[in-house]
């Protein structure tokens, strides 16, 4: 009989969860203008999930408010309110939206880079575009991926892996830990997913609306490489004399990085002085940077090893 009490006590641990997190997860309905063969200009709906962050602020998924011209808001408690959008990122796949109402809790952040395979989360939104949160449980499979929406080009970098049903109009709300952290923004953009569902890890989210504070507005900085953390197995292939830090894949002809002589098979150990091992820790490096017009790198190429300060280019998003 232990272990029905144990199965009551999970039970009512995650709807205790579930009870405090659905409080911050609003649904998103979107209309968008577009252009009908037969009927000329016509208005399409939308719909999506998101949560709040801050005071009268809820983040979402970009590919949800993309080309909206109205945003309406309805909050777990039934209160109808409009959104503004105030930031946008296409490339990390998130929007920042501003509401009216101020009264309600921000879901509290925790820390994607802690995740693991095998841990237990909760799936937040509103499947379908029907009002009201809900919920489907899985495990996170694996993290640290990186995946390519062929249809709009876009790079999704270290994103959580979960078998957690994801469906459309989850699009843009919380997948959740047992401590009810928001730990990932749920993506329905990879549409070839079956079974499996994707999140935009929670540290990328705390990023954005870094960069927008300091910036005042999101952007896009680069210098034209595409690395892959370096494993034990791919240094041994390589002949790598380090074992930590970020194998450049490519790169790109006529960019800063190709410039200034990074080549494929080149490992970036350092960069601003602090060792890495992940794209993340790098593109926030580069973005660190763009005060200073380029970021310091240290190289090894085979066992020579070099430091250089690479331009930095930043884009207007």
């Amino acid at each position: 009989m232990i272990w029905r009490s144990n199965i009551r006590e999970l039970s009512k641990a995650l709807a205790d969860i579930v009870g405090e997190v659905s409080k911050s997860v609003v649904t998103i309905y979107t209309v968008k203008p577009a252009l009908d063969a037969f009927f000329g200009l016509r208005a399409i709906a939308g719909a999506g999930s998101g949560f709040v962050v801050g005071e009268g602020l809820i983040i979402t998924n970009y590919h949800v408010v993309r080309g909206a011209s109205k945003v309406d808001l309805v909050y777990a408690d039934g209160v109808k309110s409009e959104g503004r959008i105030i930031a946008s990122d296409p490339h990390k796949d998130l929007a920042l939206l501003e509401s009216r109402r101020a009264d309600v809790k921000p879901l509290k952040l925790g820390d994607s880079d802690t995740m693991k395979p095998g841990e237990m989360v909760l799936v937040v939104g509103s499947p379908l575009g029907i009002t009201g949160p809900s919920i489907s449980l899985g495990v996170v499979s694996a993290v640290g991926r990186t995946l390519v929406d062929e249809e709009s080009g876009i790079i999704l970098e270290d994103l959580i892996q979960t078998d957690a049903a994801i469906n459309p109009g989850n699009s843009g709300g919380p997948i959740v830990n047992m401590d009810g952290e928001a730990v990932g923004v749920t993506t329905a953009i990879i549409a070839t997913a079956q079974g499996i569902g994707f999140a935009i890890p929670i540290n990328t989210v705390k990023r954005f609306m870094f960069i927008i504070k300091k910036y005042g507005r999101p952007i896009r900085a680069w210098i034209g490489v595409y690395v892959a953390p370096l494993t034990a197995d791919i240094a041994t292939m390589t002949g790598a004399p380090v074992s930590e830090g970020l194998i450049v894949v490519k790169a790109v002809p006529g960019t800063p990085a190709h410039r200034y002589g990074l080549r494929e098979g080149d490992v970036i150990v350092k960069a601003r002085g602090a060792r890495i091992k992940s794209v993340r820790e790098l593109r926030e490096a580069i973005e660190d940077s763009v005060e200073e017009g380029c970021v310091n790198l240290e190289v090894y190429r085979g066992t020579r090893k070099y430091v250089d300060c690479i331009p930095v280019v930043v884009e207007e998003i």
